[in-house]
């Protein structure tokens, strides 16, 4: 199973994030990566600092023949499309796709397999636990419902479906 994470929370030449979610997983597909599963779109309150814009977040599941190093590539490649600027860390932005899991494939990179931080993060766990929830973290084991619970309650209950 191929997972990748969506999220933006200021607009692009897409519109609104959610509008540029859509349109990015067009470009998925346009690129050689097909779209299986795709969750609802959550919102959640910007990290460090909540009076940033809220993140519209999503997961998808995908298919594809890229190897995980062309598939960043892509993502990335799709991130720049829709306006992305790598500034300061987990600043707002127009769009972030992020490779979480390949197949189960554990490496140190580049791309680091499983994602280094997906497993302490709310607004990937709760639209992953949607769409997969019989998922486990391929080094820990733990499945991704023992991840949710894991983390703190006002973390999970400040994620909304959109």
């Amino acid at each position: 199973m191929i997972l990748i994470a969506l999220g933006g929370s200021i607009a692009s030449k897409a519109g609104e994030p959610a509008q540029t979610l859509t349109a990015a997983l067009s470009q998925l597909s346009r690129g050689g990566a097909y779209i299986e599963r795709v969750s609802s779109y959550f919102v959640t309150p910007a990290w460090p600092d909540p009076s940033d814009p809220p993140f519209v977040n999503a997961v998808a599941q995908l298919k594809t023949a890229l190897a995980p190093a062309a598939l960043l590539a892509l993502l990335h490649a799709i991130e720049t499309e829709f306006g992305r600027i790598r500034s300061t860390p987990n600043a707002p932005r127009t769009l972030d796709l992020d490779l979480l899991d390949y197949d189960g494939l554990v490496q140190p990179g580049p791309p680091e397999l499983p994602h280094p931080r997906m497993s302490a993060r709310g607004f990937v766990l709760v639209p992953l636990a949607e769409i997969a929830p019989d998922w486990t973290h391929p080094v820990t084991g733990l499945g991704v419902g023992a991840l949710l619970a894991a983390l703190p309650e006002t973390e999970r209950n400040a994620i909304v479906r959109a």
